[in-house]
């Protein structure tokens, strides 16, 4: 559930300029009941649907009424401070004052059920004020100065901003492992065989990491096989994309912003302050999102710490001591999150054709880059299926210690796939290696990947 706070925004007094300003939007929740009339009649006599928003943002940051809670986020002491009584009061009819004239303005009834609004406010064209950036890098700012920064660099915005949500920590305050430590497989005495782990293969070099170890840091800035790596992982997405660090020649070094976009974590580069997006690879606010950049990836494969030591006698496994006081038992990260299909962020779209949190393999077909999906259970009964795309067939296989691959034939006459023994890196043995390619492709829930990909194809 998203950290809600409540804290009174102020800045020194404006001129009152004829078009709203953040100003104006932030003095609607004003303690001075006056400023804050005068502001929202201004909003009033300029209102544009697009003005939704930023109030959206501010009722957001207030406990409602109906909570238990009677706290608040102190933002200078970084603690919760009980608020009762005169507080509590003038609390709950700033956010009444700012439900009300929303419902004036639009015609909407739905009260004290922030879901519907945003539901609603996300149903709309996104047209919106032209200040709201600066607003919401100012709201942000207040939780972390950093997170401002991010709003205030130069380049464009790809995404829309009332998605973006605070994802309840500061910048790097899930820290991701630099240059972790690593075992060989008989040194990881703390992995049972059942364990998970997600496995990659670079240049000849495997490497598993354990989800119990990689769920608490969400991302793992790692060299292997002569290359730079990001590990990323989106506990909430349910999936892990190792990414190649380097753009157009550019190393770069990646950490969490602790913003998220439709549920999907938004990292960022430190060396242009760009925001990223996880689940894509891409910059969509920032410098380089003026550019047409994209990270390459690398295949992952989920399965159990026994499995891959099997196949990988040679892996290296990261070391349980990472530096870090955390509860590293399997399955102890985000066990409540993983245990129901429920979310913990809201999104805008969802599809009912599967559970949200159904896997679902993924990756972009043809030259176009068309997003497929196809459900895990689908293809673990199926074991392997053929693809019709305009760059020619595909072959999508799952074998029975759960690896899953898509892979394409370089030549015409090629080798039954249903024939093959599969074995290390997808291949059955040196000949195949020459014969297929293979895609990049990795798990993930299947909201998230919807959320992202509303035209996406579904095979399941």
């Amino acid at each position: 559930m998203l950290m809600i706070f409540w804290v009174f925004l102020q800045q020194p007094d404006l001129d009152q300029p004829s078009l709203p300003t953040v100003q104006h939007f932030l003095d609607t929740i004003s303690a001075d009941p006056k400023k804050a009339k005068a502001a929202l009649a201004v909003l009033d006599a300029h209102w544009q649907p697009g003005y939704t928003a930023p109030l959206i943002d501010l009722i957001r940051l207030i406990p409602a009424p109906s909570e238990e809670r009677s706290s608040f986020y102190d933002l200078e002491s970084n603690t919760w401070i009980e608020t009762q009584g005169a507080e509590r009061t003038r609390q709950s009819r700033a956010r009444e004052r700012v439900i009300r004239f929303l419902s004036q303005k639009t015609g909407n009834r739905f009260g004290q059920d922030l879901d519907r609004w945003r539901a609603w406010m996300w149903s709309l064209p996104y047209e919106p004020h032209p200040e709201y950036r600066q607003f919401k890098g100012f709201v942000y700012g207040q939780i972390d100065p950093v997170m401002r920064q991010f709003f205030e660099r130069e380049g464009p915005v790809r995404i829309r901003l009332d998605e973006v949500d605070w994802g309840g920590v500061k910048v790097n305050g899930i820290p991701p492992l630099v240059q972790p430590k690593t075992l060989n497989a008989e040194q990881a005495t703390y992995l049972k065989g059942e364990h998970l782990v997600f496995g990659i293969v670079v240049n000849g070099q495997a490497r598993a990491y354990p989800k119990r170890i990689l769920a608490w840091h969400e991302m793992a800035l790692d060299q292997l096989g002569g290359q730079s790596l990001t590990v990323v992982y989106c506990t909430l997405c349910g999936t892990v994309i190792p990414y190649l660090s380097v753009v157009h020649g550019r190393a770069l070094t990646f950490g969490t912003s602790g913003l998220l976009y439709r549920s999907n974590k938004l990292m960022f580069d430190h060396e242009t302050g760009s925001l990223w997006s996880s689940l894509e690879g891409k910059p969509v606010m920032g410098p380089l999102a003026a550019f047409d950049v994209e990270l390459d990836y690398v295949p992952v494969y989920t399965t159990t710490w026994a499995v891959w030591r099997t196949r990988f006698p040679e892996t290296t496994v990261l070391d349980i001591e990472t530096g870090y006081q955390r509860d590293y038992s399997e399955g102890a990260a985000y066990r409540s999150y993983f245990a129901t299909d429920e979310l913990m962020f809201q999104v805008a779209q969802k599809d009912q054709r599967l559970p949200n949190k159904a896997e679902v393999l993924v990756f972009k077909a043809g030259t176009d880059g068309e997003p497929v999906a196809i459900a895990l259970e689908a293809l673990r009964k199926r074991k392997g299926l053929w693809l019709e795309r305009g760059s020619g067939r595909l072959w999508v296989r799952m074998d029975s210690d759960g690896f899953c691959e898509v892979l394409q034939p370089l030549e015409v006459d090629v080798p039954s796939p249903e024939q093959l023994h599969w074995q290390d890196e997808g291949y059955a043995d040196e000949q195949a290696k020459l014969m297929w390619k293979r895609l990049p492709s990795h798990r993930v829930f299947w909201f998230a990947w919807y959320a992202q990909h509303p035209d996406t194809e579904l095979i399941h």
